[in-house]
């Protein structure tokens, strides 16, 4: 007990004071919004592979997922790294830096604002932000919670508590330069952390090979496809017992970050060319090794099953599955496995409510309730703001409404199918209309809340993957029948692509 209070106090005292040494950087709204648009590319590079995962990951979707597909639940983990991580910076990285810098837009509802010349856009897209970011914080408290439980007895509500209170004294300090030092850190340790643990999970069944044979030997008896059920080995096979439903997981986990406006922020703040390369490398392995190694241990999540991680009602409860397994360990690797769990939560919580509080302060009252707010105005509310949506959100933990990854497929659901497809075709076409946008917030969060009621689609985290993918067609369609903007007012957008920089021959070659 001792050994983890300690590491837990190391923990904290660094936190907080990262957050105090990075106040001189939050002196305006520009540097504490985006650190001045001057972070290089390993914090840039940590802070979105932090933002992405959280103990949402490794707790709740390691847990239910490796449990559902063994495994090839490892495939979630291999596609945040390729197309959560690697093509979201190939495809959106530079080209984002380069038009909200033109277009001055400092936030997601910003861009869309000025890009499409329409305030009411601006309005609802932070209106949709501050919403549905609430559930995703409410997610990363409930599995940060459990495992806290689990390691020292503390009540759920006092874990959430204190966890609020710490993240918000560095981010009302020290705003995005406070956020992206304490993501770097925290990345450090989530690297060094999870290759423990998946070491000393594994040793304690007998080493990998030994986990492996009696992970295979185990039927997958409650798989949705009835072809496969009862089948052994499904659950160390390639594509495990229920290939259609993983695509829907890896599509909404992968592809989800490319609308997120949290996630997308960090592309606004990079410093130059060879930050943007060099961070998209970073960023890659990053998710290759912490994502692959969350699910990769989850799949073997069978090999724990016990009355402890079963409800009142016989049914699975899989937020207990990861606890359940490191409840073995010893306690200095227990004590490495908080770290790094919170260190995970933390970074996602400071990157959502920083997100959250500049959204409704820079578009939503700024633009429709004090127009003629002064930057210093701007900088306390946001600061004020970062401390309600922490309450807020703390609120709604306290008695979640589903388990950890039902909370965050709807958030993910929602924001991306409203926001994914019009962000990423704004940055390429001209011919993306208003009425499109319109169309896309519209699809994104009306296929995702109708489900929450309706339940036509059984899983949410399906239903989210199938709203992003509706955005994706809807909006060139929507764009083929409707007006187009002016062309001069379009030109004048996209002419931030056409200046002429000067590059060495080792990186384009002579015609």
């Amino acid at each position: 007990m001792a050994i983890k209070i300690f590491l837990l106090l190391v923990f904290f005292a660094v936190m907080v004071g990262i957050g105090i040494y990075s106040r001189k950087h939050a002196t305006n709204v520009n540097d504490f919004v985006l650190g001045g648009r001057e972070v290089g590319p390993w914090l840039t590079a940590f802070a979105f592979g932090t933002s992405y995962f959280s103990s949402v990951v490794f707790v709740g979707y390691a847990g239910q997922f490796g449990w559902k597909y063994g495994l090839s639940s490892t495939w979630i983990g291999l596609g945040n790294a390729f197309i959560g991580s690697l093509l979201a910076w190939l495809v959106l990285g530079r080209r984002t830096r380069v038009m909200t810098q033109w277009l001055d837009a400092k936030t997601m509802p910003e861009y869309f604002g000025s890009r499409f010349h329409s305030k009411a856009l601006r309005i609802a897209g932070s209106i949709i932000a501050f919403i549905f970011l609430v559930p995703y914080t409410a997610s990363i408290y409930n599995g940060l919670s459990r495992l806290f439980g689990m390691a020292f007895d503390i009540d759920y509500k006092v874990c959430i508590i204190v966890m609020a209170l710490l993240t918000g004294v560095y981010v009302i300090v020290g705003g995005y330069m406070a956020t992206a030092w304490n993501d770097f850190i925290q990345g450090i340790i989530m690297l060094f952390g999870i290759c423990a643990v998946i070491g000393a999970v594994l040793s304690g069944k007998g080493g990998f090979l030994n986990a492996l044979k009696e992970l295979s030997v185990i039927s997958a008896d409650d798989v949705a496809v009835p072809a496969l059920q009862g089948g052994q080995g499904l659950l160390t096979s390639f594509f495990g017992p229920d290939p259609l439903n993983l695509l829907g997981v890896i599509i909404l986990t992968s592809l989800g970050t490319w609308g997120l406006p949290q996630m997308v922020h960090k592309f606004y703040a990079i410093k130059d060319e060879k930050a943007v390369k060099t961070g998209t490398i970073i960023s890659t392995f990053f998710a290759i090794i912490i994502s692959g190694g969350c699910y990769f241990l989850g799949g073997f999540g069978r090999l724990f099953d016990c009355p402890a991680i079963y409800n009142a009602d016989g049914s699975i409860a899989y937020d207990s599955i990861v606890p359940q397994m490191l409840s073995t360990l010893p306690d200095i690797l227990i004590g490495i496995v908080i770290v790094l769990v919170l260190s995970a939560s933390m970074s996602t919580l400071s990157s959502l409510v920083l997100t959250s509080s500049s959204t409704l302060t820079l578009d939503f009252l700024k633009e429709s309730v004090a127009k003629n707010m002064s930057d210093k105005t701007q900088l306390i509310v946001m600061r004020v703001l970062v401390a309600g949506f922490i309450i807020l959100s703390v609120v709604l933990a306290l008695n979640p409404p589903m388990f950890i990854a039902q909370l965050m497929g709807v958030s993910w659901g929602a924001l991306a199918g409203a926001f994914l497809a019009p962000f990423m075709y704004g940055l390429y076409s001209k011919k993306i209309t208003k009425a499109a946008v319109w169309a896309s917030y519209i699809v994104g969060v009306g296929i995702t809340v109708s489900n929450m009621f309706f339940k036509f689609i059984a899983s949410p985290i399906n239903a989210g993957a199938i709203a992003m993918i509706a955005g994706l067609i809807v909006v060139p369609l929507v764009s083929l029948v409707t007006p187009k903007l002016e062309k001069e007012y379009v030109d004048e957008i996209f002419k931030c692509y056409d200046e002429t920089v000067t590059v060495h021959v080792s990186h384009s070659l002579k015609d």
